[in-house]
């Protein structure tokens, strides 16, 4: 399946689900490069399903490029582009190696505009009700191929000191410090999310893909939010990675992430 690639999930509840679980199999290399997926009898068995709900995954499945069906052979697990380059980044040190996939990927700038921040955001970066906000959204690319989505949303009297022409060519942490901000912290979490149609578009993926989900707030010196981001990256070109190490003693002894752990 290319980055230009769309195709939405199959009709009906059992063969969506059915669908997304292969998927997933396919995602995590279960089935290797060329092998055949069981058949539509034995996959409808595992499944509890019918051949006829079998075989709307298996097309859709096909349509996104994961597999091909073969007349005669069955169905065909198909080579994923760019399986053997996936970025990994150590969750230990997530903020920084994000700062660094702006040095080495490529974005392309699908809205901008200014208006009211909601409640959360607002919230979130501490800004009163009502509070104007410039609101991003972009694609990051490796290779050619989209592999995350970003909605960044900065207050309005720092995000005038640059323009549509700056986020789209320069990397939006270098515009804020070109803003004067000294940039102090920031809390990050990481959950799961469903890719609705705009993100499946932008992605190109099926709508209804899981989708790793980011969410990130910076502060300054002074504890002022002053950006808010909410990323979603393809787990099929993405993963999180953390190195652990044992420390204490005795009942005490627990794991430990080695922060600034090498990604192998």
């Amino acid at each position: 399946m290319t980055a230009e690639a769309q195709s939405t999930l199959p009709e009906g509840g059992k063969a969506r689900r059915v669908y997304l679980l292969l998927r997933d199999d396919l995602t995590n290399e279960r089935f290797s490069e060329g092998s055949l997926l069981p058949g539509e009898n034995r996959l409808a068995e595992s499944y509890g399903v019918s051949r006829v709900t079998i075989r709307r995954a298996l097309d859709a499945l096909a349509a996104d490029g994961w597999i091909e069906k073969r007349s005669g052979a069955g169905s065909v697990v198909l080579p994923r582009h760019g399986s053997d380059s996936k970025i990994a980044a150590n969750f230990a040190t997530l903020l920084p190696q994000l700062v660094a996939f702006d040095k080495r990927t490529t974005a392309r700038l699908l809205s901008f505009s200014y208006g009211p921040a909601s409640s959360s955001i607002a919230e979130a970066l501490g800004l009163s009700s009502g509070a104007k906000v410039q609101t991003a959204i972009r694609v990051r690319l490796s290779d050619g191929q989209a592999f995350s989505h970003l909605t960044t949303h900065v207050p309005e009297d720092i995000a005038r000191n640059y323009d549509e022409t700056d986020l789209a060519t320069q990397p939006l942490f270098r515009l804020l410090e070109r803003s004067g901000v000294k940039v102090e912290g920031a809390h990050q979490s990481v959950t799961a999310t469903l890719a609705t149609p705009d993100v499946a578009e932008a992605l190109g993926v099926s709508v209804g893909s899981a989708l790793l989900a980011l969410r990130r707030v910076v502060r300054d010196s002074d504890g002022r939010g002053v950006e808010h981001l909410s990323a979603l990256y393809r787990p099929d070109l993405f993963r999180l990675e953390m190195t652990l190490t044992r420390v204490g003693a005795g009942e005490a002894r627990h794991w430990e992430p080695v922060i600034g752990a090498r990604d192998e």
